[in-house]
């Protein structure tokens, strides 16, 4: 379980840990609600829905007191549901963090992730159990900027286009000649 929540920030997107919790941040122009689903440590079982309450533009977020390094988490929108608008928000159905840096299994379609049956009524059956979890990874160190040491008076830029060059060149089998393979 976690501990106090608070109002986060809206940047950056996903989930990021931080001292004593994670921000959480997630875009949604048309949701009415965003939760974030917590899981056990085998990321079957959800056992804590916390709404993100806080919204700046398009950005729902949330601060969460005591979320740590390896906890499974996914997400659920609720919004209109207005198929020919292209509006098909379904709590029911879990969302990956598309900010994720990793996740517990590899994907696998089940029935429970249409949008519609086969008679073409909404499907509300809960995805969670066949959807696999985004799991809270430490930030990544800081990557130090790097250039190559060769002088400005030493340096040659060359743009090549690649149908041009290999159109001919000899070591391209002659089927891959003028592509970019």
């Amino acid at each position: 379980m976690t501990g106090r929540i608070g109002p986060g920030s809206p940047e950056p997107l996903g989930l990021t840990l931080r001292d004593g919790g994670a921000n959480v941040a997630v875009h949604s122009a048309d949701a009415l609600a965003i939760d974030l689903c917590l899981f056990d440590a085998d990321g079957v079982r959800e056992v804590q829905r916390i709404p993100l309450r806080e919204r700046t533009g398009d950005i729902w977020h949330v601060f969460v007191e005591g979320l740590r390094a390896g906890t499974r988490y996914g997400l659920r929108a609720h919004g209109p549901w207005a198929p020919a608008e292209g509006l098909l928000f379904n709590p029911a159905k879990l969302l990956l963090d598309p900010y994720a840096r990793a996740i517990d299994r590899p994907f696998q379609l089940h029935p429970s992730h249409y949008t519609l049956r086969q008679n073409g009524q909404r499907n509300d059956d809960d995805s969670a159990a066949a959807m696999p979890k985004a799991i809270a990874l430490p930030p990544l160190p800081p990557i130090t900027p790097s250039h190559p040491q060769i002088p400005w008076d030493r340096t040659i830029c060359y743009e090549m286009h690649p149908r041009g060059y290999t159109m001919q060149l000899p070591g391209v089998p002659s089927a891959q000649r003028g592509t970019v393979a």
